[in-house]
C-alpha cells in the first residue's frame, strides 16, 4: 500500500545532517533543487492505496536508482553504503538510525513499478523544466548526435566475461594484500564455463574467509559484481546473448554489439531529448523525434546542428516545414532520396548501406553513366543472403551477387549547398563539438559505455537515470556561474 504522505521520520538525530552534510554537497543540492513529488504522481497507479502493508516510498526507491548511476554501484552495494553513508541517508530522506531496504527490492521496483513507464522522457522533461525555471536554459539551438553503448552481455563468451570480473576481484585484493595470491585457487586453464564458474565461487569463498580483506569497500564491491554475473549463469542466462542488442557499425571495419542513444542538447549543454534504440539503427531518421521531444519539453527550436547523417532529403523537408535552420553538410548518398521503403539504410560511420536484416555492405563501386547521374553500387555478402529469413523479395535464388544501387544527384539541394558554403554555416557548425564532449562525459564519468542491465527497457532506464543526473550537474554548474556573474 502506498502511504498518503511521504515525510522524513521524526528523529532526535536529524540535526546531525546539518552538521555533517555541507551546503555544497551534490546530493544535498539535488534535494534542494528538485521536487520529487512528480515520481509519486507518475507511479501512484502502480500501488494499492487501501490494502496491504505500507510500501517504501517510490521517491526513495527512485533515489536509490539515481545513487547507483551517480556512483556506479551494484544493487547490494548501494544499499550497503546507504547503511552508513550519512549523505546517502540524507538524500534518501531517512533518519540516521533508519534501517535500509533489502537490495532485492530494487529489482522488484524496476520490474513492477517502472516497466511500462516512459521514465526517459519524464526525467529529461523535468530537468529541462528546472533549467528554464532557473534561467539557465535560454538558447533556441539544438545539437544532435548518437552515441553507442555496448551490451552488458557483449560479444565475449560467458566464460571470458566471468574471467574478466574475477580478474578485477583479484586486482582489488592485491591492492591490500599481495600475499593472498598464494591462497587463491588455480586459474582455469580451459575455456569451459563450468570450470570457470567453480573457480569464481572458490575465489569468492577464499576471500570471504579473510574478513579484514573481504570487508574492504573496494573488494566488497568487486565481489558483489562477480556474484551478480554468477547469478546470471545460475539462472541459465547466456551472458553473450542480449535478445534486444544488435550489431552496429562505428566504421567500415569496426562494430559494436549493443544499443544507440540518439541525443539532442541545447547550446548550454543540457540534454533536451533522447531516444534509445538497438545498435543498427541509423542516426538521421530520429531527427524529427528529437526536435519534437525538445519542443514538448519546453524548448523553442530555430537551429539544429548535426553531422552528415542528418542531411537526408526528409530532414531537409522537415527543417522547411518546422521553420528551423538545419546546419548539416550534405552527403551525396543519404540525400539521394531513393526507395525509402525498401528497408536499406545508409550508415554514415561505415559509409556503407545496411540491409533490412542488419548486414553491412562489403564494398561499393562508383560508376559514371553517360547522360545520366553517376551511380554508387553497394555489394552484400551473398552467402548471408542465401540463408537470410528476409530473402524473399530481396534475394533471387541462384544469384551470384546481391547489390543495392543509388544515384548520386550532385545538382540537388542547391539552397542547402549554398548555405553550407556561407560563413554563417561555418560559424554555427563550430558548436557541434559540444555534443561529442557530452557523449564523452556520459561514457567516461557515468559508465554509459556499457549497459548496466539487459534488454532495451534496461537500457532506457539506465539512460533516464544517467541523463537526469548529468543534466542536474550541468544545471548546478550554470546556476553557480550565473550567481558569480551577478556578484
Amino acid at each position: 500500500m502506498l502511504a498518503s504522505q511521504q515525510s522524513l521520520n521524526i528523529s532526535s538525530y536529524t540535526d546531525l545532517y546539518e552538521i555533517i552534510i555541507p551546503n555544497d554537497n551534490f546530493l544535498r543540492r539535488i534535494n534542494e533543487l528538485v521536487d520529487f513529488s512528480f515520481i509519486i504522481e507518475e507511479l501512484k497507479n502502480k500501488y494499492s492505496h487501501n490494502n496491504g502493508r505500507n510500501a517504501v516510498s517510490p521517491i526513495r526507491m527512485f533515489k536509490y536508482l539515481l545513487l547507483k548511476r551517480i556512483y556506479d554501484l551494484s544493487d547490494s552495494d548501494v544499499v550497503e553504503r546507504s547503511r552508513y553513508d550519512m549523505s546517502f541517508k540524507y538524500f534518501l530522506e531517512m533518519a540516521p538510525e533508519d534501517p535500509v531496504i533489502d537490495s532485492s527490492s530494487l529489482t522488484k521496483f524496476r520490474k513492477l513499478r517502472l516497466e511500462d513507464k516512459n521514465m526517459l522522457d519524464l526525467l529529461i522533461n523535468k530537468t529541462v523544466e528546472i533549467g528554464i525555471e532557473q534561467g539557465v536554459l535560454e538558447s533556441n539551438i539544438l545539437i544532435v548526435d548518437a552515441t553507442h553503448t555496448a551490451s552488458r552481455h557483449n560479444s565475449k563468451s560467458a566464460n571470458d566475461f566471468l574471467k574478466e570480473k574475477a580478474k578485477l576481484v583479484r586486482k582489488a585484493v592485491y591492492g591490500f594484500d599481495e600475499s593472498m595470491k598464494e591462497k587463491f585457487p588455480v586459474k582455469p586453464s580451459y575455456d569451459d564455463i563450468n570450470e570457470t564458474t567453480e573457480y569464481c565461487e572458490s575465489l569468492i569463498k577464499t576471500i570471504e574467509q579473510e574478513p579484514e580483506i573481504s570487508n574492504m569497500p573496494t573488494v566488497k564491491e568487486r565481489i558483489n559484481l562477480l556474484k551478480e554475473v554468477l547469478d546470471d549463469c545460475e539462472h541459465q542466462t547466456v551472458l553473450s546473448d542480449d535478445q534486444d542488442a544488435r550489431t552496429g557499425h562505428k566504421t567500415s571495419d569496426s562494430s559494436f554489439f549493443g544499443y544507440k542513444t540518439h541525443l539532442a542538447i541545447s547550446r548550454e549543454r543540457i540534454i533536451t531529448a533522447a531516444s534509445v534504440t538497438t545498435g543498427e539503427k541509423s542516426d538521421g531518421k530520429y531527427l524529427k523525434e528529437l526536435v519534437q521531444k525538445s519542443k514538448d519539453a519546453g524548448m523553442k527550436v530555430d537551429t539544429v546542428i548535426g553531422d552528415t547523417a542528418y542531411s537526408g532529403t526528409n530532414n531537409l523537408k522537415l527543417a522547411k516545414e518546422e521553420s528551423f535552420q538545419l546546419v548539416s553538410k550534405l552527403h551525396p548518398v543519404i540525400t539521394n532520396g531513393k526507395r525509402h521503403d525498401t528497408g536499406f539504410e545508409f550508415n554514415k560511420d561505415a559509409d556503407m548501406f545496411v540491409c533490412p536484416a542488419g548486414h553491412l555492405a562489403t564494398k561499393k563501386l562508383y560508376k559514371n553513366r553517360k547522360n545520366r547521374n553517376a551511380q554508387l553500387k553497394f555489394y552484400f555478402d551473398v552467402d548471408k543472403c542465401k540463408t537470410c529469413p528476409l530473402r524473399d523479395g530481396c534475394y533471387k535464388d541462384g544469384a551470384k551477387t546481391k547489390t543495392y544501387s543509388v544515384s548520386v544527384k550532385s545538382t540537388e539541394h542547391k539552397d542547402q549547398e549554398a548555405f553550407q558554403q556561407s560563413e554563417a554555416f561555418k560559424e554555427i557548425a563550430k558548436d557541434r563539438y559540444m555534443i561529442e564532449a557530452k557523449n564523452s562525459e556520459l561514457k567516461n564519468r557515468h559508465g554509459y559505455d556499457r549497459a548496466a542491465y539487459s534488454g532495451l527497457f534496461g537500457m532506457e532506464l539506465q539512460s533516464a537515470a544517467t541523463i537526469f543526473v548529468v543534466n542536474l550537474k550541468r544545471i548546478m554548474k550554470l546556476i553557480d556561474k550565473k550567481e558569480q556573474a551577478s556578484e
